[in-house]
């Protein structure tokens, strides 16, 4: 289903022009802060709605490299205190998929924590409701937990069902989809603590009404709509993960608010929509690298058509199937991706190995190499690395060799 399109004639974009505006909506013509703080992260936060949370940590965790991309090293122990210290400014739920968001988005996903629970009730319970609210009691009176401490041998009353680290991951994984436990934090081996959500949220953000569903889908349109700058339906939908028809409503519901304006961009085959506050700066001056997980690029489809960029992350093909490696970033370059390198940060030797590099046609190895091993540096230096080695896989590796030598890398 896609919106119509009343009122006057869509604004058109030159493809050019919908990279500008997607960047800077992303905040990558946001001012640098001289020492980033709690203020920083917000900012970022607020132009990129999530923060995509994942185990892999071959390079750094998912959630911590779009901060880097956009203001450069930080003090990583801000994103700690922002989602484990109170007043919490962030929180983690099933957002996108598993993300840190805004604590005041909440409310919103009210709607889809009571579809959780109607789906979880629809397909006939796993255990009885006694468990849930035994798992529920134990986190009351012993959280933050994680499963496993909810496993650890500790007496209990007579009766009790008796969990084991399994069950119990089941049920707390359930009651976080549904908002009955919230993420309090995690520990050093990056294991979920759960809390009740009165002691994880702050009592401001819990007291808010529960929006309508179509009030919630709208807001998280909005949101959306907000960190992309110019999108397709698709876009938008996906953002948060949405039902088609939710989202197609609140995109025409939009569209007549004029919160939305629509638009044709340069290239797409679809409707775009732009968001009535998008800027368009006049040029990007970006050098980052942008991790798998990045917003940029999460949504593939969309890459391809903003930056002529084809990526696919290949983590689960086959070593020998694999055409670029293991755990590859995009490199940005202004307002374009001119290359791709496949990194990993071998924190035992204090190496940021660099096993391939790759250039994308019709760029400058020479300028695009020089510009990379600057930002190799900068990565290597805040994730506490010695060195940088490039390998001799890629068209770029060698011109990258040559231009991380220069400086002494």
């Amino acid at each position: 289903m896609t919106p119509s399109l009343p009122g006057p004639a869509p604004e058109r974009l030159t493809r050019t022009r919908a990279r500008r505006v997607a960047l800077a909506a992303q905040g990558f013509t946001d001012r640098p802060h001289a020492t980033p703080s709690l203020r920083t992260l917000e900012r970022t936060l607020r132009r990129t709605g999530v923060l995509q949370v994942d185990s892999v940590n071959v390079l750094a965790r998912a959630h911590l490299m779009p901060v880097f991309s956009r203001v450069g090293p930080y003090d990583v122990d801000l994103v700690r205190r922002a989602s484990e210290v109170r007043p919490r400014r962030m929180v983690e739920y099933w957002a996108h998929v598993q993300a840190f968001m805004p604590v005041d988005l909440w409310p919103a996903m009210r709607h889809r924590m009571a579809e959780h629970r109607r789906r979880h009730e629809a397909d006939g319970p796993r255990w009885s409701p006694q468990v849930e609210a035994d798992v529920l009691a134990e986190v009351a009176a012993r959280g933050p937990v994680t499963a496993r401490d909810l496993d650890d041998g500790a007496p209990r009353r007579t009766g009790h069902w008796g969990w084991n680290w399994s069950e119990a991951r089941q049920v707390l994984d359930l009651l976080y989809r549904t908002g009955e436990v919230a993420i309090a934090g995690r520990n050093r081996q990056f294991e979920v603590l759960y809390d009740v959500p009165e002691r994880v949220l702050p009592p401001d953000v819990l007291a808010r009404p529960t929006p309508s569903v179509e009030e919630a889908s709208r807001e998280l349109v909005r949101r959306a709509a907000a960190s992309h700058g110019v999108a397709t339906l698709v876009c938008l939908r996906d953002y948060y993960r949405m039902s088609p028809a939710a989202a197609a409503r609140a995109v025409e519901e939009l569209v007549e608010s004029g919160e939305l304006l629509p638009a044709r961009v340069e290239g797409w085959d679809r409707p775009a929509y732009l968001h009535h506050e998008a800027r368009t700066p006049r040029r990007i001056g970006a050098r980052a690298l942008l991790s798998p997980f990045d917003p940029v690029v999460w949504e593939r489809e969309r890459t391809e058509r903003l930056f002529g960029f084809r990526y696919r992350i290949e983590i689960y093909v086959p070593a020998a199937k694999r055409v670029h490696g293991y755990y590859v970033l995009p490199f940005l370059l202004g307002d374009r991706l001119v290359a791709r390198v496949d990194l990993k940060a071998d924190r035992a030797t204090g190496r940021l190995l660099v096993h391939a590099a790759y250039a994308e046609a019709g760029t400058s190895a020479g300028e695009v190499a020089d510009a990379l091993a600057d930002e190799l540096a900068d990565l290597a230096d805040w994730l506490g690395l010695e060195t940088v080695v490039v390998g001799e896989r890629g068209d770029l590796a060698p011109a990258l060799a040559a231009a991380v030598g220069r400086g002494g890398r």
